[in-house]
């Protein structure tokens, strides 16, 4: 899977780049000094990377865990995300990210004990408020887990903070190490999912909606905590019937009991992102609909736009309370 893995020389005998790179015995390994220079640089070729990217190991400095985004939560009043990595294993065609990044290649930032050292003084400075992190903004948090023992390493971490929570948002089934421990009260683990009609289309490498559905009841079964993330919504013609087959399909299966928080949202992506995929993708179809650029965001018609999340909202409030129910503001 990984053919070349690039290491910063001051972590070389991180414990951590040790055991990743003897996982990998048949990749070259090529010592950079910070990993921006191979990440950075503007004459690189997303799409063509994104075929077989390489793996970058750093280290971070600063910036360990961010305020999230205005409107992006499930609740609580304090939001932050943390990215451990950078890019993701699949390869959606509405992802922001491949706007974000001159490179395709996967950074995984090793040292963790520093990202958990600043979460572990957020919560201090607000001892009597739930907090809530997000992990998978710049990334999926589970798909190479077997890679970066990322779950692994935090779920301990996160159970000695008794007013943190931790969402992780995946596509992905690489469930076993949460299945191999205690469920933690506090941790969501958050499944995005679309219509198979629109999936198959857009979310190229990621496990089909059904393989979704069968690691998240297994989560289930075992107490885990699940949210949905019908985000984005994407446009197409018979959407309606559609999203209601994937509603259908996924409440059919689902135990409401366990399910903690269900969020919605449309396709959008800031203009010069988009501008910067389109042309990565220029015969891509989904970059062809009703799209229009408003304050600096391209989405759907504002029309359109409000009679998807209504559409959609209305079904989803037919299987769940609105308590759990969180609409993206964005």
């Amino acid at each position: 899977m990984i053919e070349t893995i690039y290491i910063e020389e001051a972590i070389l005998q991180h414990p951590r780049v040790l055991d990743i790179v003897a996982r990998f015995p048949q990749a070259r390994n090529i010592i950079c000094g910070r990993y921006g220079e191979v990440f950075n640089p503007k004459a690189q070729n997303f799409r063509l990377q994104k075929q077989q990217p390489a793996l970058i190991l750093a280290e971070k400095y600063k910036n360990f865990a961010l305020p999230a985004p205005l409107g992006y939560g499930i609740g609580a009043q304090k939001n932050y995300y943390f990215s451990h990595m950078l890019n993701c294993l699949y390869d959606c065609r509405y992802c922001f990210l491949q706007g974000m990044y001159q490179s395709a290649n996967y950074v995984l930032f090793v040292n963790y004990e520093d990202f958990q050292q600043d979460i572990r003084q957020l919560c201090a400075e607000s001892p009597n408020e739930p907090l809530h992190f997000f992990s998978g903004y710049d990334c999926d948090s589970l798909a190479l887990e077997p890679v970066t023992g990322f779950a692994e390493q935090f779920l301990p971490f996160f159970a000695t903070l008794p007013n943190a929570w931790l969402e992780l948002r995946t596509k992905s089934t690489q469930v076993r190490s949460l299945l191999n421990r205690e469920p933690l009260p506090r941790c969501i683990v958050a499944f995005s999912l679309s219509p198979d009609q629109i999936a198959e289309k857009v979310e190229a490498k990621a496990p089909s909606v059904e393989r979704r559905l069968d690691a998240l009841c297994k989560l289930q079964e075992q107490g885990w905590q699940i949210g949905l993330r019908f985000d984005p919504l994407i446009y197409q013609s018979g959407y309606q019937q559609q999203y209601s087959e994937l509603f259908e399909q996924v409440f059919s299966r689902i135990d409401l009991n366990r399910l903690h928080s269900v969020s919605l949202g449309v396709f959008r992506l800031p203009e010069n992102f988009f501008k910067k995929v389109h042309k990565l993708y220029p015969e891509e179809k989904l970059f062809a609909g009703p799209l229009v650029s408003q304050q600096g965001m391209v989405s759907y018609k504002q029309e359109l736009e409000q009679e998807m999340m209504h559409y959609c909202s209305e079904l989803l409030l037919s299987y769940i309370p609105e308590t759990k129910f969180f609409p993206c503001k964005l």
